[in-house]
């Protein structure tokens, strides 16, 4: 299991507690893991193109394969960038309901 962001105090020189705050979208958000939800979203989502042993990766990048979850963090920001909000590129077939790629963006950006 892995958190991406989690909140911290830090002390500064003066003595001042700071906490760091979680992003917006973490507030409330349902928890959202590999186990409960990434496995599941890639292998029907990316794997189709993005797997290793994929018969036919449709012009996918031989170096970008979501095999594993440690492949997925390894490049989670360029995942939340065009897979996540309103103008996603991928999947380019399309097919992911508004409430996955919230749960996407949840996962990636508040860790699990």
């Amino acid at each position: 299991m892995r958190a991406a962001l989690i909140a911290v105090t830090f002390v500064g020189c003066d003595g001042v507690a700071t906490v760091e705050e979680l992003p917006e979208v973490c507030n409330g958000a349902p928890a959202t893991t590999w186990d409960n939800f990434g496995a599941g979203f890639l292998t029907e989502n990316c794997q189709p193109c993005h797997a290793s042993t994929s018969p036919d990766r449709q012009g996918a990048p031989e170096d970008v394969v979501f095999d594993t979850e440690e492949d997925v963090w390894s490049v989670a920001p360029v995942i939340l960038e065009i897979a996540t909000g309103e103008d996603s590129l991928m999947p380019p077939r399309g097919g992911v309901t508004d409430e996955d790629r919230y749960r996407l963006e949840v996962w990636l950006t508040c860790g699990g």
